[in-house]
């Protein structure tokens, strides 16, 4: 039996870990549908502004689960899949890289749940999924409990810098070469 065979659904009452299972659910059900669907828009925005074509795709991705999470009175914040600033990349090579982000969910009368962290598949060589998104539940909704149990999962995770860290050291190295 696969996963759309089961019917996952969320309400104001779910806790984190129902609310991770009904997301990985409709990732599941429609990653790839989307990929297909928009594959010519998606090529020709990453041959235009490069890897901001994931950041499309993401929206595509995860916008009905927004309104789906908005119905039910949750809310996720920053919205999935996540702030980039904060988030973490790596990978073996430019083709097979890896990002996580994460958004804390609230109740609607702002009690918090958790948090869900997305990982993101992608190549930086061609616009390309290599791996189905997931998504992880944690009860933590600190940014530095968060990072702290993630840092327990993966240690790719702990030896990857937080994208602002690294875009910050990238910019220094273009300014120290500059200068000799």
């Amino acid at each position: 039996m696969n996963s759309s065979q089961f019917v996952v659904s969320i309400d104001k009452n779910s806790d984190i870990h129902a609310i991770g299972r009904y997301i990985e659910n409709q990732i599941d059900e429609n990653w790839q549908t989307l990929l297909h669907q928009n594959r010519d828009k998606l090529l020709d925005a990453f041959n235009k502004v490069d890897d901001m074509a994931y950041g499309a795709y993401c929206y595509k991705l995860f916008r009905p689960i927004h309104q789906q999470l908005k119905q039910a009175g949750l809310y996720p914040s920053p919205w999935l899949p996540g702030n980039f600033n904060s988030s973490r990349e790596w990978g073996a090579d430019q083709s097979d890289r890896q990002r996580w982000m994460w958004s804390a969910i609230a109740s609607q009368e702002g009690k918090a749940l958790g948090t869900i962290v997305t990982i993101i598949f992608h190549d930086h060589t061609q616009f390309r999924l290599p791996r189905q998104p997931q998504a992880i539940a944690l009860t933590e909704t600190s940014k530095e409990a968060v990072v702290a149990t993630l840092s327990e999962r993966s240690t790719d995770f702990t030896n990857a810098l937080e994208f602002q860290v690294e875009y910050a050291e990238y910019l220094q190295s273009l300014e120290n070469r500059k200068r000799s």
